[in-house]
């Protein structure tokens, strides 16, 4: 077991790594916490030193395209309404159903793991028993959780030091809650703030087994432990770096021109008065008559006074255009869909569409590559517990993945595309009954239920016969002969209406 030295030393060994400092940048500008936050100005003064400027305008504005682009991608991989997780046994559906299809929890769960996934670079999600006595799963924070090997070459993690801040007393006494795993239990910690870190003493049971439970009409405690550690991890990459690294340089671009564009308009948005051959009051007084009474008085005696009004020309347009650009660039290097340019949807074909959905389906696509494989390891120990409860013996490989994704379209053109199809349909179902008497009832029924995309298997027996329709003929030209007999005797036959 590991020491508390060691579970402190392996703590902040894993802060200051690469990996975990860049998770944390991830998160922060999925937060909206750019680097803009922190812009400073300075200036060279007299001495010729470098002094903040604090007189100045400094708009610091966060413009969130990172946020944007992960919450794209997570909606578009689980927008399927069917679920993801198949199989074609019914009875096995169900079951993967309850866990994972129709279980709310674990799609929440999932939609956050894919999230810090993606903003972070790796997410984990651990598994615990509910009050079911079934697997469920939650999302861990992958900046709280350090996995432990027992040699560098190991692949094998053979403990997940995980922490988390519990609360924030008075004094910004910061409490947290240190727990280490194994495959067989749970060990339970507690450090304020960068203090030592001790054994939690509110735990009741330290160490603690995976699972605790009850027997009915039993008040023993049964403990049972999963053999495994009960984390997995999602990564977003090989490296395991966020996807705030290829559009990280554009946003913070993107937020510089537009905060120093704002700036211009701040500082530029009164002109400068220029006063010529001015001895009156001083120039506080002046200043302050003009943002109050906005008019000054002059000797008109002086032939070399007057004001002059400047004004300065902020360079918007070349701005603009380098916004322009770098918003496209984020789009483009971020892979997402830039729904600027898919305004005028009436326009817009479903082709365009489906293009601008491009690199967005694409990167979703590498992404769900590791998310199957993310899957299948926690599809194990579930489908292990579905066979141990129904006495079954359920494969892996009666289970597929399919992920269905939605994407917008012309509502127009779907319409249109509708209406053409119903008419090619009524063409040939018009050129099947103008040659129905060269076809027998079976071809021509067989035919027409393939336009019509009906199975002809499943109706067949409900079709009436030939017999059926020779009888039905015949009944029918009976009810027509007696009817015309019927009215040609009213017509040869009326009696005669005297007149009087």
């Amino acid at each position: 077991m590991l020491s508390v030295e060691e579970i402190k030393r392996f703590i902040t060994e894993d802060i200051s790594s690469e990996k975990k400092i860049f998770a944390r940048k991830g998160q922060a500008y999925y937060d909206g916490d750019h680097d803009i936050k922190g812009y400073r100005l300075f200036y060279y003064n007299a001495d010729g030193n470098i002094v903040e400027d604090t007189t100045r305008s400094n708009v610091k504005i966060s413009h969130p395209f990172f946020t944007e682009l992960v919450d794209q991608a997570v909606q578009y991989i689980l927008s399927g309404k069917d679920g993801f997780v198949r199989s074609n046994v019914p009875e096995l559906q169900n079951e993967l159903d309850r866990y994972f299809n129709q279980n709310e929890d674990f799609v929440s769960e999932l939609s956050e793991v894919l999230t810090g996934c993606m903003a972070k670079g790796f997410e984990y999600m651990y598994a615990y028993k509910n009050e079911d006595d079934r697997l469920s799963f939650m999302c861990a924070d992958s900046i709280g959780v350090v996995e432990v090997r027992a040699k560098d070459t190991d692949d094998n993690t053979k403990y997940v030091i995980y922490w988390y801040i519990d609360r924030i007393e008075k004094g910004k006494k910061r409490i947290k809650r240190v727990q280490v795993w194994d495959k067989d239990q749970t060990y339970f910690y507690v450090q304020t703030n960068d203090g030592e870190i001790e054994e939690d003493t509110t735990e009741p049971l330290n160490p603690k087994p995976h699972t605790l439970y009850t027997k009915e009409n039993d008040s023993s405690t049964y403990y049972e432990n999963f053999g495994f550690i009960p984390f997995f991890r999602l990564d977003n990459n090989k490296k395991q770096f966020s996807s705030l690294k290829t559009v990280k340089d554009l946003i913070d671009d993107y937020d510089l021109m537009a905060s120093s564009l704002s700036n211009n308009l701040i500082d530029f948005d009164t002109p400068i008065h220029v006063v010529k051959g001015f001895e009156g009051d001083s120039l506080d007084e002046l200043q302050q008559n003009l943002k109050t009474k906005k008019i000054i008085g002059m000797e008109s005696t002086d032939a070399g006074a007057g004001v002059e009004i400047k004004t300065v020309d902020v360079p918007f347009q070349a701005r603009q255009a380098k916004l322009d650009l770098d918003e496209k660039n984020i789009y483009r290097f971020g892979m997402g869909l830039n729904t600027a340019g898919l305004k005028d949807t009436n326009a817009t074909t479903n082709i365009a569409i489906k293009a601008a959905y491009s690199l967005l389906d694409l990167k979703c696509s590498k992404l769900e590559i590791r998310l199957k494989q993310f899957l299948r390891k926690i599809l194990k120990v579930v489908l292990q517990e579905i066979n141990d409860l129904n006495g079954s013996d359920y494969q892996m490989k009666d289970i597929y993945f399919q992920f269905d994704h939605e994407i917008m379209s012309n509502a127009q053109e779907n319409a249109q595309i509708k209406l053409t199809e119903a008419q090619e349909q009524q063409v040939k179902i018009n050129t099947l009954l103008a040659v129905a008497a060269q076809f027998d009832q079976e071809t021509l029924i067989q035919n027409i239920c393939a336009i019509l995309d009906i199975d002809y298997e499943s109706i067949k027996d409900k079709l009436p016969t030939e017999d059926d329709l020779i009888s039905a003929e015949q009944a029918l030209n009976t009810v027509v002969i007696e009817e015309g007999g019927a009215d040609e005797s009213k017509t040869e036959g009326s009696p005669e209406i005297p007149i009087e």
